[in-house]
This record gives C-alpha cells, structure tokens and sequence, in this order.
C-alpha cells in the first residue's frame, strides 16, 4: 500500500505550493486579470510543480513502476487534494458545501479541474516516458 502513502504525500505537497500560488493568484492576480486569466497563468506554474513533486515522490516511496501502481497513487492524490480543497473551500473561506462542486462548471474551474487530472496523471504518464522518475519502463502486459 505504499502507493496510497505516496498519494497521500504527493496531494498535502503539491497542495500546499497550490494553496500559495493560489494566495497570490488572488490577492495580485484576479483583481487585474480577472478570475479566468489568473487560473490560467498559475496552471501551467503548479503542473511544473506537480511534475517535479511526483517525481521526487515515486523515488522516495519507492513506488512500484506498475500502470496499477502509479495510477492508484495518482488517483489517492487526486482524491486528497480535493478533500482538501474542499475543506479549505468550507472551513476557512466559509463557502457553501452545495457551491463547491458546481465552481467546477465555470471557465477557471473547468481550466482547474484539467489542471487537477493532469496532476492525477502525471506519475503514470512519467513512468510511461523514456526518461522516467522511477528508472525503468512499466512492464508491457
């Protein structure tokens, strides 16, 4: 299980770069740019982010270069971070529950949520690389 460890660690990681760019994307950015241009000039910031995190995860934790493996992590990383954001979305910026997930449906929330599945991917997709995180290519099935 220690794809579900390396999740784990991936999501709190990358969120917490997330949760500071996203101080600043707010703070400096939206006012001036406006909520759509702000998300998409930090995405392609945290995705570099996200890649280099996920890299330095799967050695750590010696993730297994499996499909299985890498996709379990990214999926347990996808499902903290939300967990995440969500909480952070409730408890400290007292949103609505019922308003999270319809923030999806908008511009910058569709150009985030992209952003969020890219980073779910990400430690399959480097394992699927020549030049991958973890050394060697996942086994052909």
């Amino acid at each position: 299980m220690t794809f579900i460890s390396a999740g784990f660690a991936y999501a709190v990681a990358v969120f917490a770069f997330g949760f500071a760019l996203g101080t600043v994307r707010v703070l400096l950015l939206v006012p001036r740019l406006g909520a759509t241009k702000s998300v998409l000039l930090e995405a392609p910031v945290i995705l570099a982010i996200s890649w280099i995190v996920s890299k330095v995860i799967v050695q750590r934790f010696h993730v297994r270069p499996e499909p299985v493996a890498l996709g379990a992590m990214g999926g347990a990383a996808f499902g903290v971070l939300i967990c995440l954001e969500f909480a952070v979305s409730v408890f400290i910026f007292g949103k609505a529950a019922s308003a999270f997930f319809p923030e999806y449906g908008t511009p910058a929330g569709a150009i985030g949520l992209a952003a969020q599945i890219g980073f779910a991917l990400f430690p399959l997709v480097q394992a699927c690389r020549p030049t991958q995180a973890v050394g060697k290519r996942i086994r052909q099935g």
